[in-house]
């Protein structure tokens, strides 16, 4: 860790501990950060070529930084300048913050090593080490993410891996995001992306870990037991009734178990979408966007089993997620 600056020392010895402060604290105590960087080390060992390198500890944090508040690379390093709690969360000092080139490669190093769903899976084994195991029932459902309808790049279209869908009355362009949830601790074990014209069955078995006893679902994964890839499944189904058929059931309290339990599912899309800031795509297609969502989905498993984790700190965490920089 880099020698404290006068401005740092000055920062820590102000009197009152901010709602980010706390956070960050407890993001540090939340993970094994060293269990996190090792996927990540052997490929960013042959990526400095000379330069002097920045530690891997810091990058990833600053990487991760800009998920919690969903920030630009120049952004990043503006505020890394501005806010000493963030520089004091990655281990540096006013005089070492990359710039945003370097955020950049660190990023463009994830992504071309698809290292995104490696730390998701880190995630929850740190998650499983605690005995949150999803074994027995799984939930599942998508959600779409907006992308820009903009023209105005270098190719005069939009982005050519999104697309346009409807649900209810209105039109949506952008993609989709399919997950499978575990219905006990609402954890997330499977993700996956897609364009937002693509009907949510055709993910439904990929969702499914195949240890499951049950599966609850939407009335979009109706007829998901009759298809060709269900078949080796011995699970009990819950999938929900179009709407149209829900006032001929007779069991309105059935109705009701079904939709409180697929409603933990919504959670997670809460978080993501609306704590961390990804209700629309910062980039174009679905293979850097899919690299995100793989970290914000292990970052929202932290946050929906801070209870179980570190249940005398909750308010810290409830409170950090998300927090306006302006």
């Amino acid at each position: 860790m880099s020698q404290l600056s006068f401005s740092d020392a000055e920062g820590q010895a102000k009197r009152k501990q901010t709602r980010r402060e706390k956070f960050l604290l407890e993001m540090v105590k939340l993970l094994s950060w060293n269990e996190l960087e090792k996927p990540i080390a052997r490929y960013y060992s042959k990526s400095l070529r000379g330069r002097k390198p920045f530690p891997l500890s810091s990058m990833l944090r600053i990487h991760c930084m800009q998920l919690f508040y969903n920030l630009s690379d120049p952004a990043m390093e503006d505020t890394l300048y501005e806010v000493e709690s963030m520089r004091r969360f990655a281990g540096i000092s006013i005089d070492t913050v990359p710039d945003e080139t370097t955020i950049l490669n660190f990023r463009h190093l994830l992504e071309r090593h698809n290292l995104g769903k490696k730390l998701f899976s880190q995630i929850n084994k740190h998650l499983a080490k605690q005995g949150l195991s999803f074994k027995e029932g799984t939930i599942v459902d998508a959600t779409i993410i907006s992308a820009p309808i903009s023209t105005k790049n270098e190719s005069g279209q939009r982005g050519p891996e999104m697309h346009q869908a409807k649900k209810g009355n209105e039109w949506h362009f952008g993609m989709k995001m399919h997950i499978g949830v575990d219905d006990a601790f609402a954890v997330i074990h499977s993700m996956a992306t897609t364009p937002a014209n693509v009907h949510d069955i055709n993910l439904g078995r990929q969702l499914l870990h195949g240890n499951e006893n049950r599966m609850w679902g939407d009335a979009g994964y109706l007829g998901i037991e009759k298809r060709d890839e269900t078949q080796d499944l011995d699970i009990d189904w819950f999938v929900g009734c179009r709407p149209g058929k829900r006032k001929t059931l007779i069991s309105a309290q059935l109705k009701k178990i079904k939709a409180s339990v697929r409603a933990k599912v919504e959670h997670s899309f809460r978080i993501i979408k609306q704590q961390f800031g990804f209700s629309k795509t910062r980039y174009r297609g679905l293979a850097k966007n899919t690299e995100r969502l793989y970290l914000l989905a292990g970052f929202t498993n932290l946050g929906t089993c801070k209870r179980y984790c570190c249940p005398e700190n909750q308010c810290a965490l409830n409170s950090g997620f998300g927090l306006n920089l302006g």
